[in-house]
Order: structure tokens, then sequence, then C-alpha cells
């Protein structure tokens, strides 16, 4: 150090730290990766129309893939799947963390298998942001329902999705009602943002709040409470009963103030203890409600015709983006452009304009 303060020269500089992978390196190196057998779009489907959750699974996570090969398959199966699809009432569930989404879905979900419904629940978990990887544990958090034979969790991670939902989560509905269950729960990260994409491709909207956190008047923003058709005040028990209460009350007095967007439907707000299986039956015979008033005045399919027309605009999006981003062109000049940003010598939108005239295979005025 001394003989370099005396030369001029500047200490070295010690690398940064790469991110991590994934998956630990050493558990890879032990038991390598599975390899997924492949089975054609025709056997993926006698699977699904069977019931074989095995497979089931396996078509979601072939439907998930962003390998181009595995595109054509999933569409032939989607394709095939579609006719046997639609009948079933799907239900979002979100809430901020700790506002007990998983021990709710289990108490809720037995109840519906213990009366004959079998029951589907896409439950997404957040991805890391450094290592893309999730945790995925929602198996975890439901063992009882994960042992029930007729119910189906699982997990997908958001892998960057906005929303709090997976990229493929309105294609897995669609499967999983193609494989008879009756219900489908749409699970979400809960981070604040994802209330809309989730109303968008669910029948049934449900927020769970909490009382004596300042939750409940968090919830009392507008935009959140329009898109709500049942609030349920969680862990309403014990010492935090009397706030639920409370809460309940204050909360539905909002909620009358708000014109009706549900025609023939105004929402309700329910206390309710996952933890001792509290207030639940009311919640179930809620949504009956809500689908019985909606199939009754056509709401629910004019619902799901809209959200399929906004799917086509997803999906539109979405392919434009994957086409963008694989492009040859793009690829090459799309490192230089990011390193002039850094440097300062082009503007962010300017460097996205030069690569969509690439793209688009503008010509620029000589």
């Amino acid at each position: 150090m001394e003989k370099a303060k005396k030369e001029g020269t500047a200490p070295a500089v010690r690398e940064g730290v790469s991110p991590p992978p994934a998956v630990n390196p050493e558990f890879l190196a032990r038991h390598g990766r599975k390899k997924k057998r492949l089975f054609s779009a025709d056997g993926y489907v006698e699977g699904i129309l069977s019931g074989n959750n095995a497979i089931l699974s396996e078509a979601i996570t072939l439907i998930e893939s962003n390998l181009p090969e595995h595109t054509a398959i999933a569409q032939e199966i989607l394709a095939k799947c579609l006719p046997h699809s639609g009948k079933s009432v799907r239900i979002g569930i979100t809430g901020i963390p700790g506002a007990g989404k998983s021990t709710f879905i289990e108490t809720f979900g037995l109840h519906l298998t213990r009366s004959g419904k079998k029951l589907a629940v896409l439950a997404i978990d957040p991805s890391s942001q450094n290592s893309g990887g999730s945790i995925l544990g929602d198996k975890t958090r439901m063992q009882k329902l994960g042992a029930d034979s007729n119910a189906f969790i699982r997990p997908s991670p958001s892998a960057g999705t906005p929303g709090g939902v997976a990229s493929r989560t309105r294609e897995s509905i669609l499967l999983c009602e193609a494989a008879g269950f009756d219900t489908v729960i749409v699970e979400t990260v809960g981070v604040g943002q994802s209330e809309t994409a989730v109303r968008s491709m669910v029948d049934f909207f449900l927020l769970l709040m909490l009382a004596g956190t300042g939750d409940e008047l968090q919830g009392i923003k507008r935009g959140i409470m329009e898109m709500a058709d049942v609030v349920a005040i969680n862990k309403a028990d014990g010492d935090n009963t009397a706030k639920a209460e409370l809460a309940k009350h204050s909360l539905q007095n909002a909620l009358n103030l708000f014109p009706v967007i549900r025609p023939g439907w105004h929402p309700r707000v329910l206390a309710c203890s996952a933890l001792e299986d509290r207030g639940i039956v009311d919640i179930i015979g809620a949504i009956g409600d809500f689908v019985k008033v909606t199939r009754k005045n056509g709401f629910f399919d004019e619902q799901r015709k809209a959200q399929d027309v906004i799917r086509m605009h997803d999906t539109i999006i979405e392919a434009l983006k994957n086409s963008f981003y694989r492009n040859e062109k793009i690829s090459e000049m799309k490192g230089f452009l990011e390193a002039q940003i850094r440097e300062g010598k082009i503007t962010s939108f300017k460097a996205a304009s030069e690569l969509l005239d690439v793209y688009f295979g503008r010509q620029k005025d000589c």
C-alpha cells in the first residue's frame, strides 16, 4: 500500500460479489436436475381430463415455460382443454402479508372439499429480485388441505410479473377447470398492486384484512374497496374480537356510500377467524349468493367475456415483448446502448427509440 502511494497509483479494487444462484450448486451437484418427461399434447389432455393431478401439474409447468420449443405444444393443450373449461367458480383472494391468507384458504378449502367440492388453489409466491427463485412453500403452510384428495395446490413464482400473479395464471385456471375442479382459488402475493390483475381473471374477489393494525383505514381507499365483493376481517378472535366487529361496521358504512358496480350485488363486510373456524360458513354463503345473483342477471357471463378481451390484449403485449427481446439485432444493440446510458452519452428515451426503429424497420430521415 505504501509503495502504491509513493508511485501515485491507486490501490487495487476487488470485484463485486455476483448474485447468488437460484438453486444451491452443491445440491445440484449431488442430486442433479430431474428431467421432465414430455408427453404429446393428446397425452397431456387425456391425463388432465381424467383428473390426473401429476400430469395437470406438469402441463402447468409446460405452459409457464419461456422456452420457444414448449410454446406450440402448450397452445395445443390449451386449445383442446378449452371446451372442457369454464364451469368453475373463480375466486381471487388477496391481502397484506400477515393477514392469514394461507390459514384462511386451508380452513375455507376444507369446508368446500368436505361438502363434495373439488378445489384447486393457484398460490403465487414472490420471486427473489436477486436470483429469481421462489420458496413455493404453500403446500407446507396448507398441509391438511394438501393431503385432501379433492384438493390440488399449485404454487407458482410471480417471476417479475406485475400484479402479484404469475404470467400464466389465466391458462392455469383453464387447465384446472378441464381437470374437473369446480372451485378455483387464486391466492396472490398481496403486494398492494395485485388487486387489478386478480380482478381481471376471477368471478369473485375477496379482500382479507386485519383489525387493530391500521389496515382497516387503509382499506377505505376507494380503488381497493370498489374491487372487493366481500371484505373479510380475519383473526377476529380473542382480544381482537371487539376490534374486528368495530372495523366491520366502519367498513360496511364506507361501502354503503359507493355506487353499485356489479348489478344486484352490494359488497359485504364479514368478520371471521380462520384459526378458530368461525365465520367461514358465512363467507361461503356470501359467495353462493353472489354467484346466484350475478348469474341470474347476466353479469357473471358478461364479466367473463370482458375478461377474455383483456386477456387478448395482455397476450399481444406479452408476445410483442418476447419477440422484441429475442430479436437478434436488438440483442446486438441492447448492451451497447445500455452502456451509453450509464455513461450519460444518450438518454433512455433516445436509446429506446433507436431500438424500436430497428425492430420495426423504420427508416431514419437523412
